[in-house]
């Protein structure tokens, strides 16, 4: 598990260097991702841990994933991953595990998401162009996607189209779990 302080050095860094990287000022990143200057000010001298929304809020602007946000060192050809919750919400009944992600030669990232009976959670619209696939292990999940609700069984896999706020709900009884993965295309951030 790597050290809390090593992690906070680690977004300052990345989130300048692909801030610079862009040619974007602090004021231009802040208008992309709705995070404040003075918070991205915060996060780029690592005087700040923040948030797992305002990190994909950061990362989506920048046009990376969170886990490259938060990537300690270079990148190796083989990355094992650490279990260690890395980067992880815990919102009451609703958890997420951000579990390993990439950014090239697409975006992708791999979720664990876990939700009490009742809960739900609220996902924004992602770029044009953005997919999720979800595979339910537990539980069942009621998928809202325009306006349209569809009930997904432990068993079974779900692909859409996530350019469009969408909702993930636990209607039922017991525990719902499922894994996702997000992809977003490489146009897509670049733009």
């Amino acid at each position: 598990m790597e050290d809390p302080e090593l992690i906070t050095q680690a977004i300052a860094s990345n989130v300048r260097a692909q801030r610079a990287h862009r040619g974007l000022t602090l004021d231009a990143l802040a208008a992309r991702s709705g995070v404040s200057r003075g918070m991205l000010v915060q996060v780029e001298q690592g005087r700040t841990n923040p948030s797992v929304s305002t990190l994909t809020r950061i990362a989506s602007a920048l046009g990376v994933t969170v886990a490259r946000l938060v990537e300690v060192g270079d990148v190796p050809v083989v990355r094992i991953v650490d279990q260690a919750d890395v980067v992880a919400f815990d919102q009451g009944g609703v958890q997420a595990r951000l579990l390993v992600g990439a950014d090239s030669p697409m975006i992708l990232e791999l979720w664990d998401w876990r939700l009490a009976p009742g809960e739900h959670h609220d996902g924004d619209a992602h770029p044009a162009g953005t997919r999720e696939m979800l595979t339910v292990l537990d539980g069942e999940l009621t998928l809202t996607v325009y306006g349209k609700s569809h009930v997904v069984r432990a068993g079974d896999a779900v692909l859409f189209t996530a350019d469009r706020a969408h909702r993930y709900a636990n209607a039922g009884a017991g525990e719902l779990r499922f894994i996702m993965v997000v992809a977003e295309p490489r146009e897509a951030a670049d733009q």
